[in-house]
């Protein structure tokens, strides 16, 4: 199952600096606006063969997209589920959530 994470949460895991990996799963236009501060930006169609290439199957993936209505985090958190990765957790509130909270983003 995967899990979840709210902005609140992921700003501590960012703050105190634990190893996970931040992924921005939409395109990179949107990405290249501005992202949570430590994303890296793999879009969700690429992902599968991306993560098979650079991501360890055990390390923590925290992915996120735009908000709570956009799909492209549950393809994604879907794709590497399907590809044998276990620590898979879904920031849902995505960028909206993010700058809603007035944390800070990076260009």
């Amino acid at each position: 199952m995967i899990k979840t994470i709210n902005a609140a949460e992921l700003k501590k895991k960012i703050d105190g600096r634990s190893k996970f990996r931040l992924i921005e799963v939409l395109l990179p236009e949107k990405f290249n606006e501005w992202h949570i501060p430590g994303a890296e930006n793999i879009p969700a169609d690429d992902l599968g063969e991306i993560a098979l290439e650079k991501i360890k199957k055990d390390e923590e993936i925290i992915i996120y997209c735009l908000d709570i209505e956009c799909n492209a985090s549950n393809r994604a958190a879907n794709i590497l589920e399907k590809l044998g990765y276990k620590n898979i957790i879904k920031y849902e509130g995505g960028k909206a959530d993010w700058k809603n909270n007035s944390y800070p983003t990076e260009r």
